[in-house]
């Protein structure tokens, strides 16, 4: 967690739960779980009144970028949290973090200045919060995680169980609850490395049927929360058509 900048290919894919449980099988022996097991991560995202980040990521630009407060964990208010900024081009994402209070975080946002040891990280983000000029709460994403690293190398690999998400309530100290992403059993795979994948790992997920998903848990908490309100907006405006939708 002390890292402040990374950058890295970082690939995506959507597995059930027999594809989970058989990479976690096959990672006996190449891959090790951190010292954490199994973490609760929440991830408040940051954007514009009108949503401009996540549409804007959603349209698939060859360059993107989201700010989020993150926690390991409910936080309290004086824990350690991250804020961080990640940027996304040509297939590598570039992230850059400060480690934080839920208070400072909340008085940048107000036009503070957000305490951090690199002065190159706080110059950039607070240059992202500037060019924006107004960025407020927006999606809860929560899961939780088990990260595996393979000894010697810059491999990382996380499986995400039961990701989720809230639209209110947009805290990260009360609650771990929030509405599932995706169907029982499912889960996001995230492979991360500087270089190339190795070659076991590629032949464990060609043996297993597991492919590459374009997934983003904000974007599709972005249009789950869409439909949700177009159906709210039927059922009072026009009652009579409830049925059919």
């Amino acid at each position: 967690m002390a890292i402040s900048v990374m950058q890295r290919y970082e690939m995506k894919y959507l597995m059930s739960r027999e594809q989970t449980d058989f990479l976690v099988r096959q990672l006996e022996g190449h891959m090790q779980i951190d010292e954490y097991g199994m973490t609760p991560i929440l991830s408040l995202y940051y954007d514009t009144p009108d949503a401009r980040l996540i549409r804007d990521s959603l349209e698939k630009p060859a360059y993107k970028e989201k700010i989020r407060l993150r926690s390991y964990g409910l936080a309290e208010g004086t824990s350690p949290v991250f804020l961080e900024l990640k940027r996304k081009s040509g297939g590598i994402v570039y992230k850059r973090r400060i480690q934080s209070t839920i208070p400072q975080v909340e008085n940048f946002f107000e036009g503070g200045n957000i305490l951090g040891e690199n002065g190159q990280i706080q110059k950039e983000i607070t240059y992202f919060r500037d060019f924006y000029k107004t960025l407020e709460p927006s999606c809860l994403i929560l899961c939780d995680r088990t990260a595996y690293f393979e000894p010697g190398t810059d491999l990382r690999l996380t499986i995400d169980y039961s990701p989720r998400y809230r639209a209110h309530d947009l805290t990260l100290t009360r609650s771990l609850d929030g509405i599932q992403l995706l169907d029982e059993g499912w889960t996001i795979l995230e492979i991360k490395v500087q270089q190339s994948m190795p070659l076991w790992l590629s032949s464990i997920l060609s043996e297993g049927q597991i492919f590459k998903s374009s997934f983003s848990k904000y974007g599709e908490a972005y249009k789950m929360e869409a439909a949700r309100s177009n159906e709210t907006t039927i059922i009072f405006v026009a009652p009579h058509i409830i049925s059919v939708a």
